[in-house]
């Protein structure tokens, strides 16, 4: 029960929130707003997997929101022009993983810190994407949208797929020896080298990974959308870190999990529609946010501090 504290407090003060909007505002709970709600964050879960797995290694990546928007444009573009969705599926995904890629070269190669290589990325994919596109939209062919299917239809693959790739990769993080490299990389990475692991390895695969996923959430959004904004990733990385500290996952490495990870991001995304149920001004939003995240961060350090001793 000890080892899970962290993820069932977030999961308590979840129920509570639930409880509460259950008691004082029960349309929160109606069928479409609930669906459309867990609709957008779908692609927010997939990034969050990647990010936990990034932070576990003891690492971060800063540079996500501006992948997911070099991604969405280039998926974009690709459909504009008479691509597949089959084949802007891999393509976006493919891009992704090029860009984490390129992160895990400069990071692992040659062993930058991540906060520095992440930040110069993250700035220069934004800025690059402006210099190109002046900020015009992109308009997406009818096929696109939905998946070509009916919008409730389209909803329902998007929350079913994102939820299906959670267990996965939630049950591989746990059995097998992949995962396990991933945790041990992020305990000590000495140690992990003395049994034989490759951490250097390790931390280039996890930014291809998030990479990765980065492009797949960017065809998750486009599908809901009839236009590609330019900025469509603008504070995803501040909202992916924000769920995986809040759900359990340390910042020093090692400790964590995607069930978490997904508890913090439901409670963090209940906010906003919350308030609006309630009738509270919505500027309260980012300072309740906040307040989550440094309770999170103070329960992580003093309970760091307490197993040091």
């Amino acid at each position: 029960m000890k080892r899970y504290f962290r993820e069932l407090s977030v999961l308590g003060a979840l129920a509570a929130v639930l409880v509460g909007m259950a008691i004082f505002a029960p349309a929160f709970f109606s069928p479409q707003p609930l669906l459309s709600l867990l609709t957008r964050e779908a692609p927010t879960l997939v990034v969050a997997c990647g990010m936990a797995c990034v932070i576990i290694t003891r690492q971060i990546d800063i540079s996500v929101g501006s992948m997911f928007s070099v991604c969405s444009v280039c998926a974009g573009l690709l459909a504009a022009r008479g691509w597949p969705l089959l084949l802007v599926l891999p393509a976006s995904i493919a891009l992704g993983a090029l860009l984490g890629a390129v992160n895990g070269l400069l990071i692992a190669g040659l062993r930058l810190p991540s906060i520095v290589v992440t930040l110069a990325t993250m700035v220069t994919l934004r800025q690059g994407l402006n210099l190109v596109r002046q900020g015009e939209f992109v308009n997406l062919p009818d096929s696109i949208q939905w998946f070509g299917l009916s919008q409730m239809a389209g909803q329902l693959v998007l929350v079913g797929a994102s939820v299906v790739f959670l267990v996965a990769l939630a049950l591989a993080m746990r059995h097998l020896a992949a995962g396990r490299f991933v945790y041990a990389v992020g305990t000590d990475a000495e140690a992990a080298r003395l049994a034989g692991i490759r951490p250097q390895l390790v931390t280039f695969l996890v930014f291809g990974f998030i990479g990765a996923l980065t492009g797949l959430a960017a065809m998750m959004n486009l599908a809901q959308s009839p236009q590609v904004q330019p900025l469509s990733g603008a504070g995803l990385e501040l909202k992916v870190i924000a769920a995986v500290v809040v759900g359990g996952v340390a910042i020093s490495g090692g400790r964590g999990n995607l069930w978490g990870a997904f508890a913090g991001l439901l409670l963090l995304a209940c906010v906003s529609p919350a308030l609006t149920h309630l009738h509270i001004e919505a500027y309260w939003e980012k300072a309740i946010q906040g307040a989550i995240i440094l309770l999170a961060v103070v329960a992580d350090g003093l309970r760091t501090r307490k197993l040091n001793r």
